[in-house]
């Protein structure tokens, strides 16, 4: 089986649509039709649904789909180890990272990494934890921060940080004057939170459950701006990592009783091929925390 073929059968199953997978290729549409149909023919089974304006993937083409991107990435990766032995450098380090890192961790590291090595390219991509790890696995991203505990097989972790998770009110709430408090008294508060997907998301959600409390949500969004000033003007509370209150003046963070440690890891495919500049800036992240 040829990859040519397999980029083919990659590119029609994600656009469903012959059409626009041909112009994504840039060949032409019958062209396609051919190749798809002789994979098709080579391995005696249908891989597509042919409807009247798209396509659909059969029980077959599922699999085979699940193996191609996985096979297609491994070339890439072997292509991206030839090239670097050669002398050539990938040049670029796509990372993933929650809003919080994003925004007060990541761009002193950031900076002072271009600083030294001028001619890498850093792309930060903003996602929850859960979208970095299946980017991570997908081969769309290099390196992700992910919370560091149950971690697919397929992903090898460094861990970066340990960070409090604390409820987060304004200067003039109730809240602040105090130490701590309990999760029974933050459900009792109108909440803004980021969505599903985001590591504190989903630990505020099982510790509801824990406490069986309904979260009471007045906001939903995965702007990190508008959290803040949603909790700054006292429509509701939030729960974020302690380091976004260290850097913002106008909201107070509070312990929770007990309180709650979040391990941090750079994590990256197990079966992937890091290039030297995927290496060097995990190394600087490293020494700079």
């Amino acid at each position: 089986m040829e990859s040519k073929p397999l980029k083919h059968f990659v590119a029609v199953a994600e656009h469903q649509h012959f059409t626009k997978a041909a112009k994504a290729l840039h060949i032409a549409q019958p062209a396609l039709s051919v190749s798809i149909k002789k994979l098709e023919q080579s391995l005696g089974v249908e891989l597509f649904r042919r409807e009247e304006r798209q396509v659909s993937l059969t029980d077959e083409g599922h699999i085979l789909y699940e193996h191609a991107k996985r096979v297609l990435q491994q070339l890439e990766d072997a292509q991206l180890a030839i090239d670097e032995l050669k002398g050539l450098e990938k040049g670029e380090v796509r990372l993933g990272a929650p809003s919080m890192m994003g925004s007060y961790f990541f761009p002193e590291v950031l900076m002072a990494f271009k600083s030294r090595y001028p001619h890498l390219k850093l792309t930060l991509v903003d996602a929850g934890t859960r979208l970095i790890r299946q980017m991570l696995l997908d081969g769309e991203l290099d390196i992700g921060v992910i919370n560091d505990e149950n971690v697919p097989d397929d992903l090898e972790t460094d861990h970066l940080l340990t960070s409090e998770m604390v409820a987060v009110v304004s200067k003039e709430h109730e809240f602040a004057s105090q130490d701590s408090i309990t999760f029974d008294e933050f459900f009792q508060h109108e909440l803004v939170m980021f969505k599903a997907g985001y590591f504190h998301r989903d630990f505020i959600e099982n510790q509801a459950k824990l406490c069986d409390k309904e979260m009471l949500f007045s906001f939903e969004t995965n702007l990190l701006p508008m959290i803040l000033s949603i909790v700054k003007h006292e429509f509701a509370i939030t729960a974020l990592l302690e380091l976004v209150t260290q850097h913002e003046k106008d909201v107070v963070g509070i312990s929770f009783e007990p309180k709650v440690k979040l391990d941090l890891a750079l994590a990256w495919r197990k079966d992937g091929y890091l290039s030297i500049a995927d290496k060097t800036f995990i190394d600087f992240v490293k020494q700079y925390v």
